[in-house]
């Protein structure tokens, strides 16, 4: 039995510094903010959510920010690239705007797609691509104008440990179609329009090691509830033990680590970011989960402060 997923639903990593991580993903890369809440595991941690103007999924990247944590190690088990789709005609701004900020990129090809290669501070792998799909961003910031603004996610480069195991995944189980191979690569596609492109390595890599500068998890889209459980009972009968599905408050989760070492996650669509704050005002107050909210003020405490800004 196979289900289909529309893409990436969203993609979390692991930073240094707040500050400069805010500064680089909004200031830089125009991204708005659109949550600010707490690692509902470790409340002294920020979870900060990034996206289009909405936080539509297929956009948002989500990072837990520590400074001083231990600098991972880019290898098999992990999201090795994560791939933004900005509009067509605008790698040129996107290649200056890069240089005005002094971050270092490089060009590479895939598949016949040019991509512009760069790394944020912490040192996570970010391509650009230009791609027609997909609705634009209406959110403007940075002097970012929305003809250039990132679209959301163009798709992401898995680095498995055992390749064959990660692609019996991504193709039985979330139905991605093998649309191309070359260079050491395999091409999958989903049927949506964000976030639907799909690279693997061919050749198993050596294990990575999780910290700053790396992937924790990619998620992938279910439509709701009831898809998800569907997921959930067909992973559990094939043997990968999914965890309980888990009320992450903007979406419902369910995790399972795939054979080739990479933490997967299966996330509904809705309730989405506006369930607990007006649309105009995503992400301007740290929001708490219900039982967290007694403690507000111990909470905000131990978290560093920062602000959004322009660095124009």
């Amino acid at each position: 039995m196979t289900t289909t997923t529309d893409g990436i639903h969203h993609i979390t990593a692991f930073v240094n510094d707040v500050q400069e991580t805010v500064d680089f993903y909004a200031g830089v890369l125009g991204l708005r903010l659109v949550k600010k809440t707490i690692n509902f595991d470790a409340p002294e941690i920020y979870h900060l959510y990034f996206g289009n103007e909405t936080g539509e999924p297929g956009t948002i990247i989500t990072f837990f920010p520590q400074e001083n944590a231990r600098q991972g190690i880019l290898g098999g088990g992990q999201v090795g690239v994560t791939v933004y789709a900005i509009p067509p005609g605008s790698l040129f701004f996107w290649r200056d705007r890069l240089k005005k900020y002094e971050v270092k990129s490089m060009d590479t090809v895939r598949f016949g797609e040019d991509y512009v290669r760069f790394t944020d501070p912490s040192g996570l792998l970010i391509d650009l691509v230009e791609r027609d799909e997909g609705m634009g961003n209406t959110w403007s910031f940075g002097g970012i104008s929305q003809k250039y603004a990132i679209k959301g996610f163009g798709g992401a480069l898995l680095f498995s440990r055992a390749s064959s195991k990660t692609a019996l995944v991504l193709e039985n189980v979330l139905g991605l179609e093998r649309i191309a191979e070359e260079d050491g690569l395999i091409r999958y596609k989903s049927h949506g329009d964000r976030g639907n492109v799909i690279d693997l390595n061919v050749e198993n890599m050596e294990s990575g090691l999780g910290g700053a500068g790396t992937v924790h998890h990619i998620a992938w889209r279910v439509q709701d509830d009831d898809e998800q459980l569907l997921l959930h009972n067909l992973l559990d009968a094939i043997g990968f033990q999914p965890t309980p599905i888990v009320n992450r408050q903007y979406f419902k989760a369910v995790y399972f680590r795939e054979g080739g070492g990479i933490l997967f996650e299966i996330a509904t669509d809705p309730p989405g970011f506006a369930t607990d704050e007006p649309e105009e005002s995503l992400g301007e107050k740290l929001m708490l989960p219900d039982w967290y909210e007694s403690e507000r003020s111990v909470i905000e405490s131990l978290l560093p402060p920062f602000e959004i800004r322009s660095l124009e």
